[in-house]
């Protein structure tokens, strides 16, 4: 592990009166992290949640308040994305921020397409062959290529010129990274170019421990990724949840959604209802225990960058506290 990161729901505990103060909260937490040396802060993306929902906008509020973390997302679900529009968005995120946008993508989960589809609008393709329709698209726009022509002249472009991307950030198309979870996305994400965004789910079970699929995983791509474009290099990011428990002040914050993660499934992440993924533990408890556990993960040790994946019904004080600890406690240790 080289490089530090975090992932934050940005949540809203406060309902329409808290919405400013979450996002408030959201900035100053992108901020602490800074201070700590996080490389990039991620967010999710999630649509009529309590948590954010819009994260270019956000991202270029927290540009003008930081000067060198970057800003992720992860990840974005393509279906239910505008590839245009976001093009516009993330590449004019990326200029004012100097650089700093780190934009994951994903098909999103077809399960919630009979929920999503009427709000949205529907589409004559199914939910995985539309999504990447769009994350190619996605792609071609942020490469600058030509999108359609000017005819006769539209507004201020002359007759005949092509419809590109402005404004373009030269840069970012090198930046987009793909949610992982199985062993076809992972080399899908190479062929493609892309970086690997591993969280803590695998929408796969091999009957593997999940860290050991997860560390397939990445050995698949990196290798499927040296092969096709040995002129770069693949980097991959894997997301832990982290909930260090120093006294019994942080068990007693902690403790409801500690309870609650682990009832959900057995012992070996498989939900006790649901769909067939495999999550991640949850890492609590004594930082020197933490660490162990992270320098003993084939998925962590073979990743670029850790991504400390907050828990979703955290405060914004029990937030920046786990920021701190890991900074000053577990991952020196880990880089050492």
């Amino acid at each position: 592990m080289r490089e530090l990161g975090f992932l934050s729901f940005v949540p809203n505990h406060g309902g329409t009166d808290g919405a400013a103060a979450a996002l408030e909260d959201g900035l100053r937490l992108f901020e602490t992290a800074e201070r700590f040396g996080y490389g990039t802060g991620w967010v999710r993306g999630r649509h009529f949640e309590p948590f954010l929902t819009s994260p270019m906008t956000f991202f270029a509020a927290a540009a003008q308040r930081t000067s060198t973390i970057g800003f992720g997302t992860a990840v974005l679900g393509m279906r239910y994305e505008d590839p245009v529009r976001l093009a516009e968005d993330a590449s004019t995120v990326d200029l004012l921020s100097g650089g700093r946008v780190q934009l994951g993508i994903s098909t999103g989960i077809a399960g919630y397409g009979p929920i999503l589809d009427p709000v949205f609008g529907s589409v004559d393709r199914s939910f995985r062959d539309e999504a990447e329709a769009r994350a190619g698209r996605l792609l071609e726009v942020l490469q600058g290529e030509p999108l359609g022509s000017a005819g006769k002249g539209y507004e201020s472009i002359p007759a005949g010129a092509d419809l590109t991307l402005q404004p373009l950030s030269a840069g970012l198309r090198e930046r987009v990274w793909r949610g992982g979870g199985s062993m076809a996305t992972a080399v899908r994400t190479a062929e493609k170019g892309l970086l690997l965004h591993c969280s803590t789910l695998n929408t796969e079970d091999t009957g593997a421990p999940f860290a050991e699929a997860q560390a397939d995983q990445v050995a698949a791509y990196r290798e499927r990724f040296a092969e096709l474009h040995p002129e770069r290099t693949p980097k991959v990011a894997v997301g832990r949840i982290v909930v260090p428990l120093l006294d019994e002040h942080d068990r007693a914050v902690h403790e409801e959604f500690l309870t609650g993660y682990a009832a959900g499934m057995d012992d070996e992440g498989r939900p006790l209802s649901g769909p067939p993924f495999r999550f991640s533990s949850v890492l609590s408890g004594e930082p020197a225990a933490i660490v162990d556990a992270l320098l003993a993960d084939p998925a962590v040790t073979a990743a670029d960058e850790l991504v400390v994946t907050l828990p979703a019904n955290g405060d914004a004080a029990s937030h920046e506290r786990i920021l701190r600890i890991v900074a000053e406690e577990i991952a020196p240790a880990l880089r050492a």
